[in-house]
């Protein structure tokens, strides 16, 4: 391998139920990792299917990482990183991502601008369309916004959360954070920042590992040249997921924001997915009746201790 010799790259894979997501994913590496030494680790959450049996079968050279339990992506990725040998950089990917070729050295090369802590590719879904993947830091602001105006018309402006504007899928930028379903993390960075969160069991994990990052002076960079293809989950779609998502933002804004401006962000989605709801959303009645559940706002607000919230047993997918 040329182009990239002194750097090795430890490419970390969350299983959970993947046997066929896998394979794709697998014959995917040898051009997209192309000129880059690497090892691959792939950490399963205790599948039910031949996940770990397909990994073996199909991957014989890979460290596979049977975690005993459903950890969750977090708890996938610490347990792989755990078990991978000295590394300059960290791939974390979703089984359902493929990538490109040349994908890897071109977010390598970016990872090594001063500076640059996470590199994050382009993101195309399996019909080839953007997946809009940048974000930008939740605020009270961008809450009320979204509630009003709606996440695609706030999002083209800098009063959203989600960016999309697909100009700005055409350029490189930094960002606050990123979707995680393809992330190269610097050795550095982890280091310096510590393992993710596992006490979000799904989604917001990203996130509070993306914006850990910038609260220590590293930068999130996106490189619109490196290209992958995420087949994706379905939290937008699947009720009891986006009822997770949204009651682990408001965990995380409280953790960064403090209660009283919490409290105004639950607020501001609970307009949202009211509005929502009104018009017959299943997902935003699923989410309104979790916000407004007892139990899960003292886990929201820090009453109770933060715990691992578990989801129904369906495939991780970060994002």
């Amino acid at each position: 391998m040329t182009g990239h010799g002194y750097e090795r790259v430890a490419i970390c894979v969350v299983s959970y139920n993947s046997a066929e997501q896998l394979p794709g994913l697998i014959a995917s590496l040898p051009a997209g990792a192309a000129g880059v030494p690497y090892q691959l680790i792939i950490a399963d959450n205790a599948s039910a299917d031949d996940s770990v049996a397909t990994a073996r079968r199909l991957a014989p050279r890979a460290r596979v990482v049977q975690v005993g339990r459903n950890a969750g992506y977090a708890g996938g990725v610490n347990a792989a990183l755990a078990a991978a040998d000295p590394y300059t950089a960290a791939l974390v990917l979703n089984p359902d991502v493929r990538l490109t070729p040349g994908c890897l050295a071109e977010l390598l090369t970016v990872l090594r601008a001063p500076g640059v802590g996470i590199a994050v590719p382009r993101l195309l879904d399996a019909e080839g369309e953007l997946i809009l993947s940048q974000r930008r830091e939740p605020t009270l602001l961008r809450a009320c916004a979204d509630a009003l105006i709606g996440a695609e018309r706030a999002g083209r402006t800098r009063f959203g959360e989600v960016v999309s504007d697909p100009a700005d899928y055409d350029r490189p930028s930094d960002l606050d954070w990123a979707e995680g379903s393809t992330q190269l993390i610097s050795a550095e960075c982890l280091r310096t920042c510590g393992p993710w969160d596992e006490s979000f069991f799904l989604y917001s994990e990203e996130t509070e590992f993306d914006l850990r990052a910038g609260d220590h002076g590293f930068v999130v960079r996106y490189v619109p040249t490196a290209r992958a293809v995420h087949l994706e989950g379905g939290s937008a779609q699947n009720p009891a997921l986006w009822s997770l998502l949204t009651a682990n933002r408001v965990r995380l804004f409280r953790r960064r924001n403090g209660l009283p401006r919490a409290i105004a962000f639950w607020l501001a989605l609970v307009l949202r997915e009211t509005s929502r709801a009104v018009i017959g959303r299943p997902t935003s009645r699923a989410a309104l009746r979790r916000l407004l559940d007892p139990r899960s706002a003292r886990r929201m607000f820090g009453t109770a201790p933060d715990r691992v919230d578990r989801a129904p047993v369906l495939t991780p997918s970060a994002g």
